[in-house]
């Protein structure tokens, strides 16, 4: 019998599944999270896809071991290369993943132009092409290779020149043309919101997977019957791969962002 105080299991190759992990408490406060980030493999955008199944099935068979009720794979690029083994392997347990929000992004901009930021194997997965050739007939999409910003997340470098002026430089084609709306095609992205914005110089409307993945996290557990009622909060607890103090202090700071 599962246990409902058990933890939800929410994994990212690093520390940017962190903004879907706070849309998770959001959406279910009550709720007990088990946060791990793989930030000494990160980022898994540039990695080969077989490594990157390897690292997230690891993740995984380490969560069985504490014990959770529920599996977040809070990573587009880990979504992608081993969603549909997960759950062949793991039929009893809610495994949810993270797609690019692409179908919000085109309602939201009918025949306009949607940017989509992401890292390159996210970018070139089935699972993208499916949803680009889907929704291709609805707006003008435009695919944008992003792997540098997950290190600047990953090394506390958000507020640092270097960041501004990649940014600069990635969205300068961006500037003259501009586009309607903007999908955070990786967990990492949303923390860079704000210096995107800046960057292209112009309003933008945002879209990222995570209050998604939250609400569906939540009708799995529903339907499973192990979501906890109670007022009372849970216990949100971190760790990583690379546990310094450092690091975890930083997964502090971008939860309470």
């Amino acid at each position: 019998m599962i246990d409902l105080q058990a933890p939800i299991a929410v994994f990212d190759s690093g520390m940017g599944g962190i903004s879907v992990l706070r849309e998770l408490v959001r959406c279910m406060p009550q709720e007990n999270f088990l946060f791990f980030g793989d930030s000494l493999h990160a980022p898994y955008g540039v990695r080969p896809l077989d490594e990157v199944r390897a690292l997230t099935m690891q993740a995984a068979e380490h969560f069985l071991k504490c014990g959770v009720k529920a599996i977040v794979i809070a990573c587009n690029t880990a979504t992608s290369a081993a969603i549909t083994d997960l759950r062949q392997r793991f039929p009893e347990l809610p495994v949810i993943g993270l797609e690019p929000a692409l179908k919000p992004a085109v309602l939201a901009c009918p025949n306009g132009r949607v940017l989509v930021m992401a890292t390159p194997l996210t970018l070139r997965e089935h699972k993208f092409a499916a949803l680009l050739e889907h929704y291709q007939s609805q707006a003008e999409i435009l695919s944008l290779p992003a792997p540098r910003l997950v290190e600047f997340v990953e090394q506390d470098g958000l507020h640092s020149p270097a960041l501004t002026a990649y940014l600069s430089a990635l969205l300068a084609p961006f500037r003259e043309n501009p586009v309607d709306g903007v999908v955070l095609g990786c967990t990492h992205f949303p923390f860079a919101q704000e210096q995107i914005a800046q960057a292209l110089g112009y309003p933008v409307k945002f879209f990222d997977g995570g209050a998604g993945a939250a609400r569906e996290t939540r009708r799995l557990l529903l339907r499973a019957g192990t979501l906890i009622e109670r007022a009372e909060p849970g216990q949100v607890v971190f760790t990583n791969s690379e546990p310094t103090p450092e690091r975890l202090a930083l997964c502090q700071r971008l939860f309470h962002l």
